[in-house]
């Protein structure tokens, strides 16, 4: 079964070439609006999400993830197999690796000219949910929140060392940066 990963970050720092090594190592890479943008002006081949769920996004992105082909994707348990009946009788393909990070709250709260209507629009909403999902299912799926953490995956992705002790640890990781950001907000 080909790998799946999701990509949609705010920081695109590092992106590309992370994406970049993913498909060299043959994952299909779904995305969204900015991220998907530039790994497609890349050249990569990527899916929009919404090829994905079948539903554009709407609201000015402010729903687009949040939908049962992302998050059944995300938290299934492969080894449990009412989860894999259910998702192959409803056609729902697995996402085995998030990539996210989340809006910049705390940096327009920090910004001396914000708005509250900034502040409102820069509360992540469908990124915490699939970050949380990722995190909550790390047996099978790695959730990936830090730029910094792209050379240690792609190291251990050579090297087949992808095991469930890191993806514990970026599970533990993500649950610390969700806590974080919504300690800010």
């Amino acid at each position: 079964m080909k790998k799946r990963a999701l990509i949609s970050v705010f920081d695109k720092t590092g992106i590309l070439e992370f994406a970049k090594f993913l498909k060299e190592k043959n994952v299909e890479i779904v995305s969204t609006g900015g991220t998907y943008k530039i790994l497609k002006e890349s050249g990569l081949n990527v899916i929009e999400v919404d090829e994905v769920t079948n539903f554009e996004e709407i609201l000015n992105g402010r729903v687009k993830t949040l939908h049962p082909f992302i998050h059944a994707g995300i938290l299934y348990k492969r080894n449990e197999q009412s989860h894999v009946e259910t998702v192959d009788n409803l056609g729902i393909s697995s996402i085995d690796m998030v990539v996210n990070n989340l809006y910049p709250f705390e940096k327009v709260l920090n910004s001396e000219n914000k708005t509250h209507e900034d502040l409102i629009e820069n509360i992540d909403i469908g990124g915490p949910s699939m970050i949380r999902a990722a995190a909550k299912n790390y047996n099978d799926v790695s959730i990936v929140v830090d730029p910094k953490d792209y050379s240690e995956i792609i190291r251990r992705l050579k090297e087949d060392k992808l095991d469930k002790d890191f993806r514990l640890y970026l599970s533990c990781k993500a649950f610390n940066y969700t806590a974080y950001y919504d300690a800010l907000i």
